[in-house]
């Protein structure tokens, strides 16, 4: 039977604990070899081990074997958001030990070789030569009180400790990619103020025994990505000079995927990969296993056969195997959630005019979905808008268990793919551009407004939530406009000038293009912080920071608290040791969803169902 409760006290079996218990998110997948029985190796990210990540490989059966040792977390600190940590090449897996960013080998069942031992240096993007001797790399330096020094090298594989650059001058390189016969290495590259999907440079040299020589740019002034060989020797890349991000083969500009459609992504981390070659030279692309898959993460062949990783609407992160007939096996299964399949219902994808009207943007509408519960008899659910990180990001396109925890208590939520997002063509990203701050939060406000008229939510009950980026756009929407009752920053933006000047190399000049150049539109960076308008902040706000976080460093949260005290403002502060830019650890997962939970029934006078710890909340007699 139905019962009939008020929205966000829904009971559901969709607790927090139960989203971290098991979970192992899977990105990157690589195969061992073009051979159809190849080894096909994968990295799982794990919240209940602290967020640490492990190498598995796969055996055909649907088991897998850890192939790092219990102690061992692989990943890169190169850019602060890493990927690309590890390679596997004849059975011996090459790795990031995230503890020191050294890079290691190690053959199963032998013990751990170090291959690299300066504290100076990070490492990502490998690759192993076809002799294995060598190993070609990203290598991030860092110097006290200098700015980062990012090139290619090749890693002697020998025990020697040699290490050849290969590659610098460049502000950022990445994706060192070595042809089939060894002879050839393809690159990208790029300049400040540009980020990698604004535009970069490709590049290619003669390789021979770890030195390179005859060095020359094949492309530039657009954004190139992925460059990849076909096993024929041919070089190809993703280019988005048609404005859309379209897989060409360099020789004779021959669009092999092209249309109305972004065949790669933003590389925010290293490892990105959405197309590859099966052993005859065909092309395989995201097309391809759209059929099996509605969110890719990674995309290999093994001989005729395309391995992908990647999730649906309504399983979590798996590796499947795909033949030519379209059949398909997991080699990896996703977790087994055990929930009613009821919870997990298909998304409605909506478009709406922007906040100024001179395009559409874009969103995905969750409904509330709960078999056991409906909401009072004429009443209409409270909204979550969520505004995801970036921003140069884009709304997820499967299962995320966080998002059915609200929709399993009733809430609404909407994941708004504003101007700015990727996926919808190069105009669309850079509709954002001197623009972050409006664009993206006129789009989540006019997102919400489209949903309420509709008569989808009920318009007095808005809430917004983002991280990074996301956080930004939230406390802009709740500084700058009078629409939502609440919000939730996760590690998010307050000081944009702060940000500018105290970030990471990888996001230093990020700001030019989506702001202004710094200091030159120094007074639009005050314009469009909320730290310096918080007179204008009178919205209950709960604010979730890692207190390691160099990205946003945590003192732009602690501002925000501090002038949200001052000004009498509901708000709850939850600060988390040990965590980053993005929490990775159970234990903090858990306690940020329930703490938010907890703020909105508090601010909106519902009491949820879930036996958890109120939050904290100053000012609340507001």
């Amino acid at each position: 039977m139905i019962e009939r409760a008020p929205y966000g006290t829904w009971r559901s079996p969709i607790t927090a604990a139960s989203i971290v218990g098991g979970a192992a998110t899977i990105t990157e997948v690589v195969v061992d070899g073009a051979a159809d029985d190849a080894p096909v190796w994968f990295s799982e990210a794990r919240p209940a081990e602290g967020g640490r990540i492990a190498i598995l490989r796969a055996d055909d059966d649907g088991t897998a074997r850890e192939m790092t040792l219990l102690d061992v977390s692989v990943r890169s600190r190169v850019h602060e958001y890493g990927g690309g940590a590890w390679w596997v090449h004849a059975d011996c897996l090459f790795y990031v030990d995230f503890a020191d960013q050294q890079l290691r080998a190690i053959v199963p069942g032998q013990p751990v070789r170090r291959l690299t031992s300066d504290a100076r240096d990070r490492y990502a993007d490998l690759r192993v030569t076809a002799d294995a001797r060598w190993l070609v790399c990203v290598r991030e330096r860092h110097e006290p009180g200098i700015e980062a020094a990012n090139e290619i090298v090749a890693v002697a594989l020998d025990d020697s400790g040699v290490v050849n650059v290969l590659a610098s001058g460049a502000d950022f390189v990445s994706n060192p990619r070595l042809s089939p016969d060894g002879l050839q290495l393809a690159w990208l590259q790029w300049f400040h103020p540009n980020m990698p999907w604004d535009s970069t440079e490709l590049w290619v040299a003669s390789f021979h025994d770890g030195i390179v020589t005859d060095a020359r740019c094949l492309a530039r002034d657009a954004a190139l990505l992925q460059p990849e060989w076909s096993p024929g020797g041919a070089l190809h890349v993703i280019t988005d000079r048609s404005g859309w991000w379209s897989i060409e083969r360099v020789r004779d500009g021959v669009l092999l995927a092209g249309g109305e459609r972004d065949w790669g992504e933003p590389p925010w981390v290293f490892g990105v990969s959405t197309y590859a070659f099966r052993a005859d030279g065909s092309l395989v692309t995201l097309k391809d296993v759209e059929s099996v898959l509605s969110d890719v993460t990674c995309v290999r062949t093994r001989g005729a056969r395309i391995v992908v990783a990647g999730a649906t609407w309504t399983h979590e992160t798996q590796v499947v195997e795909i033949s030519n007939d379209g059949s398909s096996r997991q080699l990896r299964a996703p977790r087994d959630h055990g929930f009613d399949p009821a919870f997990c219902t298909s998304p409605e994808h909506i478009t709406f005019p922007t906040g100024d009207g001179s395009t559409q943007a874009h969103a995905w509408f969750y409904a509330p979905a709960n078999p056991g519960f409906a909401g009072p008899e004429g009443a209409r659910p409270p909204l979550i808008v969520m505004a995801h990180g970036g921003p140069t990001s884009a709304a997820q396109t499967s299962l995320r268990l966080p998002t059915r925890y609200w929709t399993s208590r009733g809430f609404a939520v909407v994941d708004v793919d504003y101007r700015g997002s990727t996926g919808y063509g190069r105009a669309y990203r850079r509709a954002l551009d001197a623009l972050w701050g409006i664009a993206d939060v006129e789009d989540c406000v006019a997102a919400a407004s489209f949903l309420a008229a509709r008569g989808d939510v009920d318009g007095e009950h808005l809430f917004i939530r983002g991280g990074s980026a996301g956080g930004y756009t939230v406390l802009c929407a709740l500084t700058f406009y009078d629409v939502f009752a609440a919000g939730a920053s996760h590690y998010g933006v307050a000081d944009l000038e702060a940000l500018a000047t105290e970030t990471h190399k990888f996001e230093s000049r990020y700001l030019d293009r989506l702001v202004g150049p710094y200091p030159e539109a120094r007074d639009l960076y005050v314009e469009r912080s909320p730290i310096h308008h918080t007179e204008r902040l009178g919205t209950p706000l709960i604010v979730l920071q890692g207190l390691d976080d160099l990205v946003v460093p945590p003192n732009q949260a602690e501002m925000l608290v501090r002038a949200l005290d001052a000004n009498g403002v509901p708000h709850a502060y939850v600060a988390f040791a040990g965590e980053g830019h993005g929490f990775r650890k159970a234990e903090n997962i858990i306690a940020a969803l329930e703490a938010e939970l907890s703020f909105y029934g508090q601010i909106s006078g519902f009491v949820p169902a879930d036996p958890i710890t109120p939050v904290p909340v100053r000012n609340a007699n507001w």
